[in-house]
């Protein structure tokens, strides 16, 4: 059987690294559920403990470290895993992300993540730098804990997202320590300064992004939003009236949908936000409008509610303001910490001959 898979590689071998990495990707696709259940965060935890338990065999092959041992006749395929396990966790960060990623600033590190996915330096025989190997290692473990210790603690911070990198940083520097030390080989091909560098520079990327809110902030994520003309709850369900928006609005439109506003109108912004089993989380809606003489967003309002996880359907809530005047205006949903979960972007437009029983009614259970 040995054999036959090893003659089956050799005669496919330059096409081996681009199908264990999109087979990692389509794998998570089609298995991957919840962000918070404990099926998708025990697969990342072995994915991230196979990729380091790969990357120390990968590393040990030119020093014929496994030389007589049962690892021998499988070593050559340590970088294929390589590839497989760095494909299943980056592709479930794309999958991941993409559930709390907006069309703004926070799509940023998103497409950081869609980069390291299809990366053709990935996808070739570069996987044997050791350099970029160490780099990607850092990059999803840090990652991994950015959205993990959260769902594991219930609760979301700054503290916690500096912890998450403290562990990331820790595990790289553990492994690059000890194979430094133990491997010839890799103490020939890094340079310690330049490991040290690469590490710190990587670390403090990230911690960067976050600073000014390139990181989306999973777990949580928001799953519907829309401005309404009233909004009610009765008995644990939503009951939203709300202009259904043209479905044949272009994607590139800032403002996708139009508030018809008659003088003493109140708009209603509703939204659903998902958090993982126990997470209580405080945010905000920030109304803001479009200065038209200076072109740039100005803050009317800062709304605040405290979010409680576990609901599969998310956390409904509704924020509303009276007085608006026409112009084109945003909610930005958004963590105490500015992280944003999205952007519910509409324009007021005065019309006091708006019938309102062109208007739609919704019960959100």
């Amino acid at each position: 059987m040995v054999s036959r898979v090893k003659s089956f590689l050799n005669r496919h071998k330059k096409y081996a690294p681009v199908l264990f990495f999109i087979g990692g990707f389509i794998w998570d696709s089609l298995t991957l559920g919840r962000i918070d259940g404990w099926y998708s965060n025990t697969v990342l935890f072995l994915y991230l403990i196979g990729l380091t338990i790969c990357l120390y065999i990968f590393n040990l092959v030119d020093d014929n470290h496994w030389d007589g041992t049962f690892l021998k006749p499988y070593q050559e395929y340590a970088p294929l895993a390589v590839q497989f396990f760095l494909g299943g966790l980056s592709s479930a960060y794309v999958i991941f992300f993409f559930q709390s990623v907006s069309l703004t600033k926070t799509v940023v590190f998103f497409l950081i993540l869609v980069v390291l996915l299809l990366s053709n330096e990935l996808l070739k025989h570069r996987i044997s730098n050791k350099y970029l190997q160490f780099g990607a290692y850092l990059f999803v473990t840090f990652t991994f804990f950015t959205f993990f210790l959260p769902i594991l603690l219930g609760q979301m911070s700054t503290f916690i997202f500096i912890i998450s990198g403290l562990l990331g940083l820790s595990c790289t520097a553990l492994l690059v320590a000890y194979l430094y030390f133990r491997s010839p080989s890799t103490r020939a091909e890094i340079n310690g300064w330049k490991i040290t560098g690469l590490t710190l520079g990587i670390y403090l990327f990230i911690n960067g992004c976050y600073y000014f809110n390139l990181i989306p902030p999973v777990p949580m994520s928001l799953q519907s939003g829309m401005p309404a003309y009233n909004v009610q709850k009765t008995d644990g369900s939503f009951e939203v009236t709300y202009e259904k928006p043209n479905t044949l609005y272009r994607i590139w439109e800032t403002h996708s949908q139009t508030f018809h506003y008659a003088e003493g109108d109140t708009v209603f912004v509703y939204t659903s936000i998902f958090a993982p089993t126990d997470l209580k989380k405080s945010v905000q809606h920030v109304w803001q409008w479009l200065d038209p003489g200076t072109n740039s967003w100005q803050t009317s309002d800062t709304i605040g509610y405290e979010v409680i996880g576990g609901r599969k359907k998310g956390f409904r809530g509704f924020t509303y303001k009276t007085n608006i005047h026409p112009g084109h205006w945003r909610v930005n949903v958004t963590t105490t910490e500015g992280l944003v979960l999205g952007v519910i972007g509409f324009e007021v437009v005065r019309d006091s001959t708006f019938e309102k029983s062109e208007l739609t009614t919704q019960i959100f259970n």
